[in-house]
């Protein structure tokens, strides 16, 4: 799906492509590949390369076109991890401004709504991207605080818990925080060969690149502290659930060797033997308060060495 949105106050959808304007292409079919190649004549090689989940955040030129990866944060859709990073590619030359992204995310929309909601007058292609590098970063911090809080909900189940399920949980995270630092990173080093390409006066806007470089050092920041955490808490867990198998262990043969005492009378009185009581009237009844007698005091034992 592709659309045309030009910068008033704000971007506003236009019905067609006009100069200066942006052309945004979600999840392109191949009408829009071939309306992109043949209308704007954009480098077959670089959407192939957006095409590629795993492409790295670069620059690459071909001719007077220069391409931007960005990866950018999204809600995974697989059982495997809860959130990933995807690439999404911004085509420029001197006249045209196209991104263009194989996956539906959010952080566009919510883009394109920030500029509306402040007034944002987007200058030319250099501002663009630094605004988009700036979104990417904001819902790097958003999806960093849902994985803090899934981490905190984990470490309550897993307090007493000796499932392998939610030791998984962590795990899953854990990969998340690989994807996003990776990628931040990533970006970071891109950015710093972006400032090195748009060095004309015209491009210099000193304030917008402070924010977008402070705000992708505060991503760093965080998935660096959130993953030291997560890795402490999962040796930490990982302790935990041994112990809690371990109690369960201990409490079980503790059980089993109290309840063995009366097992053991009883099986001796049961052999087809003298046992010098099967003339006593009250025998039967002997027989089991000793055997009650000595499972209390092993009880008593275990209790006093905290095995129950």
């Amino acid at each position: 799906m592709r659309r045309f949105l030009y910068c008033e106050a704000g971007f506003v959808e236009k019905d067609h492509w006009l100069p200066n304007c942006w052309i945004n292409v979600e999840c392109p079919t191949n009408d829009d590949i071939q309306y992109l190649i043949n209308e704007f004549h954009v480098p077959e090689s670089f959407l192939s390369d957006i095409a590629d989940t795993d492409e790295r955040a670069r620059i690459e030129y071909e001719g007077n076109w220069l391409l931007t990866i960005l990866r950018i944060p999204v809600q995974s859709q697989e059982q495997g991890i809860p959130f990933t990073t995807i690439p999404i590619g911004i085509i420029t030359n001197n006249e045209v401004i196209v991104t263009i992204c194989y996956f539906k995310t959010e952080l566009i929309p919510d883009f394109i709504q920030y500029t509306r909601r402040k007034e944002v007058v987007v200058r030319h292609k250099y501002d663009l991207i630094l605004r988009l590098i700036h979104s990417s970063a904001v819902w790097y911090l958003k999806y960093l605080k849902q994985i803090n809080n899934a981490v905190n909900q984990a470490e309550k189940a897993l307090e007493k818990s000796i499932r392998n399920e939610d030791l998984l949980t962590l795990m899953k995270l854990e990969k998340s925080m690989v994807f996003f630092n990776t990628s931040i990173r990533g970006n970071e080093v891109m950015l710093s060969k972006l400032q090195s390409i748009f060095q004309e006066p015209m491009y210099m806007d000193k304030e917008l690149l402070e924010d977008v470089e402070t705000e992708l050092k505060q991503a760093h920041l965080t998935v660096n502290i959130y993953s030291d955490i997560l890795t402490g808490t999962m040796d930490a867990f990982a302790s935990i659930i041994s112990n809690n198998v371990n109690t369960i262990m201990k409490r079980m043969t503790s059980l089993s060797i109290v309840l063995m005492v009366p097992t053991l009378i009883a099986s001796f009185y049961g052999m087809n033997v003298p046992i010098h009581m099967e003339d006593t009237q009250y025998g039967f009844a002997i027989i089991v308060i000793c055997s009650i007698i000595l499972s209390a005091t092993a009880f008593v034992i275990f209790r006093k060495i905290k095995w129950f």
